[in-house]
């Protein structure tokens, strides 16, 4: 089987210039230059207020501004609107209206990932032996799950079933059909996360009698607005929904923006928000809004039981990240690797035979292959222009394997003469290299919460079956465990759900048999045939203690609450996993808890000695009660903290002839804010874009490209530096106007 990779990625901007997919900027030196202003643009912004507002009232009030216009109305998940005009008129209209709250919007993107059947190894196969209070089998019979997605194939003959209801908020109807092939971009994210949930036919999902509510949010493309989505968990929240799952995301860590707040007034509503956590990964700090809402459940993706192809070279192994809808990779013994250039069909002439080793830039994904591919090439592996790992996508079947590696990686490979070999390892329970990883910046909050099977996952898509891979899949088996328990127990709202898909998750390691850490994988790999029959609660499953900048204060502490929903008394004690030199907790006694009782209780640690630099103190609290031990995740923070100082850093074309747009989120503010071009090959600076001191949260601007870089191919670079230390993001652009 073909695979393919999908996530749906809740991005800053849309028409793109080539290829604009933001990376960190570690491999070159780039220096801040000093900067110049910003002029007028157009831009769509999400207003709060303090009450309900009246749509015919604010359509009267913007009647002084020609270019703004209402596009929607906030009123269960926020207090507000949403506007589109020139800044200049929106600036004006702000000033009119001071106790309103400016919130800039984001715009959602494609990007990539792939899958197989996941049903038994989460245990939800087992859960089809229980029953419900009526006599019927656990499949989610009953139970309302809500989709923000790109819509969904509603004649699909697995899924035209369990369509129950939703809204086409991109078109406004009621029929949130996916984008098909002549009306724009197509889609096919929604169908396939619809299928994972609930499949009833040839393929069968987590929950497969459970009623899907489909909202499409994401037009063409994939592409969306974050007041379309929040339009969309309004409508959602109408319907009475039981869980939302949000496959989408951003490359923005932070805790204060409209998606994120917007699901924890869902939260307090008892629903239960589902969201993927992205596909940033490796690194840290790479979890994206709306997966850092506190009381949502966000989704990291592991393995299944899969074989994962390694490039091995001597004693070392390259784990390769397959690319979609290419061949599947065979285990070769001995073979050459040439070095394809960027690859030109000139410069893959001697590929025949061996693996085409190709650098990302200058031709598209699919030019790259093909041309291997005529050459004779027996496989490609694209190499990064910039540090880390990236998404690749193509849009038609390849014949031959290709996979993304990292630039450090590449570069070790066009350093070595020594044949090398392709191996496949049967691996499960695994962190994918692609999941987003915490923790939240500003609250030090621990994300993804659990963990779930997002690669390979096979699932329907408009007129058929795929195979695809991320945490877009990843979550969707979240909702559907949700749904079966929710069936089990009807007086379970979100908290009680979430905490037992926590509470009884497995702790998954990496090939040497070390735990990742909690802000990696949470509390583990959901179990939802364990999370049935639990009787302990405990709120919050997994305890963020926050952050300590200095050393006036020498400890952190946090409440949680321990319920016995048991019906027999139960004793409770609680200690650390594995103490730590620099730490040392104060915990209560032990104590009992009749049937339905409940206790809050408070956990202190103390910092014995405070560290020279920002560290991280990450472990696990267990609660032992009998023969049974259930793991709480914590996440200490010590230092100034060292998360970026700039993220989510894009840029496309603006809305005037010969201009850049762009956008980006400061989690802690920036003294001095800058946007600059530098020449691709010589790095020289070429423009000064903007410059500003600018405060925490969504930064963005217009701003004129001069023309002596016309037919350049440049990077776009954004500096943010506070309290002397500096970061920076770059996107490579190429100028086509």
């Amino acid at each position: 089987m073909r695979k393919i990779s999908a996530l749906i990625f809740f991005f800053f901007l849309s028409n793109l210039l080539i290829p604009l997919e933001p990376q960190p900027a570690a491999a070159k030196a780039f220096k801040m230059p000093p900067l110049k202003q910003q002029p007028d643009q157009e831009e769509i912004l999400i207003i709060e207020t303090p009450q309900p507002v009246d749509s015919t009232r604010i359509r009267e009030e913007l009647k002084p501004y020609p270019s703004v216009k209402l596009r929607h109305v906030f009123t269960k998940v926020l207090y507000g609107y949403s506007i589109k005009g020139k800044q200049s008129e929106i600036t004006e209209f702000l000033a009119a209206h001071p106790k309103s709250t400016k919130l800039t919007t984001t715009k959602a993107q494609t990007y990539t990932i792939k899958r197989d059947s996941t049903i038994p190894f989460v245990g939800a196969e087992k859960t089809r032996g229980y029953f419900d209070q009526n006599g019927n089998r656990l499949t989610g019979k009953g139970v309302k799950v809500g989709i923000i997605d790109t819509g969904m194939d509603l004649h699909h003959r697995d899924l035209e079933r369990n369509f129950k209801g939703g809204r086409d908020v991109v078109d406004g109807d009621k029929e949130p059909m996916e984008t098909l092939p002549g009306n724009g971009y197509s889609t096919i994210h929604g169908t396939h996360v619809a299928g994972i949930i609930a499949a009833n036919g040839t393929l069968q999902g987590m929950a497969p009698n459970a009623d899907l509510y489909i909202y499409r949010a994401l037009g063409p493309g994939g592409r969306g607005t974050t007041d379309q989505v929040l339009a969309a968990i309004e409508a959602a929240v109408k319907d009475k929904v039981d869980i939302i799952n949000l496959s989408l995301g951003s490359e923005v860590n932070g805790p204060d923006l409209p998606l994120s707040k917007a699901l924890d007034k869902v939260a307090d509503k008892g629903i239960l928000p589902v969201v993927a956590s992205g596909n940033s990964g490796p690194g840290d700090w790479t979890i994206g809004t709306p997966a850092t809402s506190a009381k949502s459940l966000a989704v990291g993706a592991s393995t299944p039981p899969t074989d994962v192809p390694y490039l091995r070279i001597g004693k070392e192994k390259i784990r390769l990240l397959s690319i979609d809808k290419t061949e599947q990779w065979k285990e070769i013994r001995y073979t050459d690797v040439y070095d394809g250039g960027l690859g030109s069909p000139v410069e893959l002439k001697g590929s025949f035979g061996k693996i085409a080793l190709i650098q990302r830039g200058k031709y598209t994904f699919e030019e790259k292959i093909e041309n291997a591919e005529k050459a004779g090439a027996k496989g490609v592996l694209l190499y990064n222009n910039t540090k880390g790992l990236f998404a690749a996508m193509v849009s038609t079947d390849k014949d031959i394997p290709a996979a993304v590696i990292s630039l450090e990686e590449g570069k070790k490979l066009l350093n070595t003469r020594s044949r090398v070999s392709i191996t496949l390892n049967n691996e499960q329970d695994r962190l994918a290299p692609f999941s987003s990883k915490g923790p939240v910046t500003v609250n030090w909050m621990i994300k993804p919460d659990v963990t779930a099977p997002g690669v390979d996952i096979n699932s329907t898509i408009p007129d058929g079956y795929m195979s695809l891979q991320g945490t877009s899949m990843a979550a969707p088996h979240v909702s559907g465990a949700a749904a079966i328990l929710k069936q089990a127990h009807p007086g379970w709202k979100g908290p009680q759900l979430k905490a037992a898909l926590m509470l009884s998750a497995k702790e998954i390691s990496d090939g040497n048999g070390i735990p990742y850490k909690v802000y990696e994988q949470g509390a583990g790999r959901i179990q939802v045939d364990k999370a049935l029959q639990l009787e302990t609660f405990v709120y919050p499953a997994s305890i963020s203690m926050g952050g300590l900048q200095d050393q006036k204060k020498k400890y952190l502490e946090r409440k949680i609450t321990i319920q016995n929903q048991g019906k027999e008394p139960k004793t409770y004690s609680l200690h650390p996993a594995e103490l730590k030199d620099d730490l040392r907790w104060e915990l209560p006694m032990s104590f009992e808890l009749k049937p339905g009782e409940e206790k809050s209780v408070t956990v202190r640690a103390i910092i014995k000695k405070f560290p020279d630099k920002h560290v991280l103190w990450e472990g696990k609290l267990l609660l032992d009660e009998g023969t049974n031990e259930y793991t709480l995740p914590y996440l200490i923070a010590a230092g100034t903290p060292d998360y970026p100082r700039i993220m989510g850093f894009a840029a496309v074309p603006g809305d005037e002839p010969d201009t850049l747009r762009y956008e980006a989120y400061l989690p802690g503010g920036a003294e001095e804010f800058a946007l600059a071009l530098f020449d691709q090959e010589t790095l020289q600076l070429l423009a000064i874009l903007d410059q500003k001191q600018q405060a925490a949260g969504m930064i963005g601007n217009q701003v004129d490209l001069p023309s002596s870089i016309k037919g350049k191919t440049f990077y776009a670079v954004a500096f943010a530096k506070a309290k002397g230390d500096e970061d920076y993001q770059e996107n490579l652009i190429e100028w086509y106007r």
